[in-house]
């Protein structure tokens, strides 16, 4: 199977069941935001959602690192590419506290800039004019979503730090491509869920107890939802579906990330949608569509999402 186009030899009844699994593996990471928003109401700091989300997984997926130790080169690659993602979705975390969801999931959505920004500078690779192009709707997306004419000066630096969760993802995204594929695609999310747990556990024990450990069984119940309901779980369903269905239609299906998180602000969070937000949204979906059959997006077939 080539990385751009979808099985062929699978069977019908599979690439329908495949891509099923990949739409619903991506609302689940869509609903991020809900159970992210709900523990901050809760006191939980930023740093232990972002904690909490990635310890089961990695706690999980652990054993199999046992089996990739002669790999220990690109082990140590995806740690990194997972410390600089944990630590930029506590940024992420942090933001939702005080910003709209909706506006904090359109800068999320930006990660294709940063992924195209650092294979050109960290990693040398020609940046294509297809690539170009996306980068550039998908800037025009935040400018618009973001723009400081529509979003209350408060909310500004919350926003411009959740910019080091795309960051981070699009350096994670880089590292896969560039580094790990010689180890297994469950290899890859465990050593970069891993790095993720180990660079925010500091972080957890100088925090106080109270914010950073659940308190109740409601927020012990909204922990379990952040872990298994949009990180182990749809990270399992993906890793599986996504290389049956290929990545081109994997990067098309995966992006129902993006109004999701825009419906469950609405439904969820009561949120008002502006104009703004809505142009935001439509424009990354475009470039996520355009770019579907460009080299970086084979993140979707391999990579821990969101």
């Amino acid at each position: 199977m080539t990385s751009g186009s979808i099985n062929q030899e699978a069977p019908a009844a599979h690439l329908v069941l495949a891509g099923a699994g990949v739409i619903f593996a991506s609302i689940c990471f869509g609903v991020v935001p809900y159970f992210s928003r709900g523990l901050s109401d809760q006191g939980i700091a930023p740093q232990a959602i972002a904690f909490f989300r990635y310890v089961i997984t990695a706690v999980v997926l652990l054993p199999v690192l046992f089996g990739n130790l002669a790999a220990w080169r690109e082990l140590l690659w995806g740690m990194a590419a997972g410390a600089a993602m944990g630590l930029g979705w506590s940024g992420y975390a942090a933001a939702l506290k005080v910003a709209p969801a909706s506006t904090v999931g359109v800068l999320y959505m930006t990660y294709p800039v940063f992924t195209v920004l650092i294979s050109w500078l960290i990693f040398k690779d020609r940046i294509t004019r297809r690539a170009l192009i996306a980068a550039g709707m998908i800037l025009l997306a935040a400018l618009i979503a973001g723009n400081p004419q529509v979003v209350p000066a408060e909310q500004l630096p919350a926003l411009v730090i959740s910019l080091a969760a795309p960051a981070g993802f699009g350096f994670g995204i880089c590292v896969l491509v560039y580094r790990l594929n010689r180890i297994p695609p469950l290899a890859r999310i465990a050593c970069v869920t891993l790095g993720s747990v180990m660079a925010l556990a500091p972080s957890m024990l100088a925090s106080d107890a109270s914010e950073v450990m659940p308190q109740s069984a409601h927020v012990w119940l909204l922990v379990t939802g952040l872990a298994l309901g949009t990180a182990l779980v749809p990270q399992l369903v993906y890793t599986i579906c996504s290389p049956i269905v290929g990545a081109s239609r994997t990067a098309v299906f995966g992006s129902v990330e993006l109004p999701t998180m825009l419906a469950v602000s609405v439904i969820t969070l009561g949120e008002t949608l502006t104009i703004h937000q809505i142009l935001g949204c439509l424009l990354i979906v475009a470039a996520i569509v355009l770019t579907q059959s460009r080299r970086t997006r084979n993140v979707t077939t391999t990579m821990t999402k969101s």
